[in-house]
């Protein structure tokens, strides 16, 4: 499977407009090679260099999507209708939808992480990246990863 997106390539710059110091709206995301018997994809973007690259203490979650249908192989930039069935879960700003990079010092990565699953989860009710995580246990079937980077003021 391969995640790509338009507005960046993998290991590039994420543009401005994609962070806190813009419109900070998703990117526009596309993807193929999805199992046949992928049922639904779920997606999780995260920082792992929080809040320092230089001496990382956390995983900061930036996105948490699921149930994205098996038909579904791209998200438009600044998505604000979910296709039907999908579903959101809470980011570490503790509300769902995209937060963009907003780093406090220092160049950070962000992983954008697809899974296509081999069934449609139930409503986890706006499920942390670990509850969705627990949730896909025993369902990945693949798994696709596209990296951008940001530093403020870039």
């Amino acid at each position: 499977m391969k995640l790509t997106s338009p507005a960046f390539a993998d290991g590039a710059a994420i543009p401005r407009l994609h962070t806190c110091e813009d419109r900070d709206i998703s990117p526009p995301l596309q993807w193929s090679g999805a199992p046949a018997a992928t049922r639904s994809f779920a997606l999780i973007v995260d920082d792992p260099d929080a809040p320092d690259p230089a001496a990382p203490r956390m995983t900061w979650v930036h996105w948490v999507l699921y149930n994205l249908p098996p038909d579904c192989s791209s998200l438009p930039e600044g998505v604000r209708k979910l296709p039907p069935a999908a579903l959101e879960g809470r980011n570490d700003w503790r509300r769902t939808g995209y937060g963009g990079p907003c780093p406090p010092v220092g160049c950070h990565r962000y992983f954008h992480k697809l899974y296509a699953l081999d069934t449609m989860l139930p409503d986890l009710k706006h499920p942390t990246k670990a509850e969705l995580e627990k949730a896909m246990h025993g369902h990945v079937l693949a798994s696709a990863e596209l990296v951008g980077r940001y530093q403020k003021g870039s």
